[in-house]
């Protein structure tokens, strides 16, 4: 199978690794959302529906488990360097009568290794420059052993500059390897117009309107790109066999601080989708509805005498 060109573009959404984890040196805005050292994610999507060969439709429902941790290798004044070992798995669970044509797509057999390092340089008090790299295998590890998988990897290089208390701006780009060397640029705007409300974009992942409904909750009207690949046979010299999605997640999200130590964020919308071949053999009837995703997180620990300057 072939990518397109506006596949592969958006493909690559998935992979930017610039979330802000490294607020050590302080980039971000008041009333932006806490760091997160710790993640645990879940993702349900309903009602997927295919149509198979025999003309039969069959509906199965999205699920997706995801976690992360960050471990800072370096924090010191002018830089902080994390290293963030990530494990995402994920599954088509079958919800109509009869035998599952796609039974191998069940059973969380589709996963993804990564892992993701993290750099913070601060220039003076008001800008950075940020570099992110990621690296992961993603594939049906039913079928496939680690060594038949393909390494995807991502590096990219940004400036960010805070031009007042309330403003930040920032550009730069990416790059990514996969099945072809992939440029793309990358633009950072955050913006507080008031002490309750805010802009929060990083193109081409995510455009966020947030809403501090105390200095515990906040409350977010956003879009995401959301984005999985998996190698389904081993890669030769031709074109490997892979499954893939595009969606853009649409609705509300609310944060809630739990202390000084954890948190939750619960998300609820219209997952839109853009591109769908997650199911081979089969026509795609209705790709798109309701997403819900779960996440709990905790907070990076603070040292005393090590305040943020």
């Amino acid at each position: 199978m072939q990518f397109r060109r506006t596949e592969a573009f958006v493909v690559l959404l998935s992979l930017l690794g610039m979330t802000m984890v490294c607020r050590a040196q302080k980039p971000g805005l008041p009333g932006m959302a806490p760091s997160k050292w710790l993640t645990f994610r879940t993702t349900h999507a309903p009602g997927k529906v295919y149509r198979f060969p025999n003309g039969a439709t069959k509906t199965f429902t999205n699920e997706e488990i995801y976690a992360r941790a960050w471990l800072p290798l370096v924090h010191k004044k002018n830089i902080a360097v994390v290293l963030g070992p990530n494990y995402r798995t994920e599954q088509l669970e079958f919800k109509s009568r009869g035998e599952n044509p796609v039974s191998n797509l069940e059973g969380w057999n589709l996963k993804t290794f990564g892992l993701d390092l993290n750099s913070f340089v601060r220039l003076d008090t008001t800008s950075w420059i940020v570099l992110t790299s990621h690296i992961n295998k993603s594939g049906n590890f039913a079928l496939l052993s680690a060594k038949q998988v393909p390494l995807n990897y991502t590096f990219s290089a940004s400036y960010l500059k805070r031009k007042s208390p309330n403003k930040e701006i920032g550009a730069g780009i990416i790059f990514n390897k996969s099945y072809k060397l992939t440029f793309l640029p990358v633009f950072i705007f955050n913006y507080n117009f008031s002490e309750k409300e805010g802009v929060e974009i990083m193109l081409p992942k995510k455009m966020a309107w947030r809403h501090n409904l105390s200095p515990t909750d906040i409350l977010y009207f956003k879009a995401e790109s959301v984005t999985r690949t998996y190698y389904l046979s081993q890669s030769s010299v031709g074109t490997p066999d892979v499954c893939r999605r595009i969606d853009v997640d649409m609705g509300i999200s609310y944060n809630r601080k739990l202390g000084n130590f954890a948190g939750v964020e619960i998300f609820g919308g219209y997952r839109q989708n853009i591109s769908n071949k997650m199911v081979h053999d089969a026509v795609p009837v209705r790709t798109s509805g309701l997403a819900a995703t779960i996440e709990f997180y905790v907070q990076p620990p603070r040292f005393k005498g090590k305040g943020r300057k």
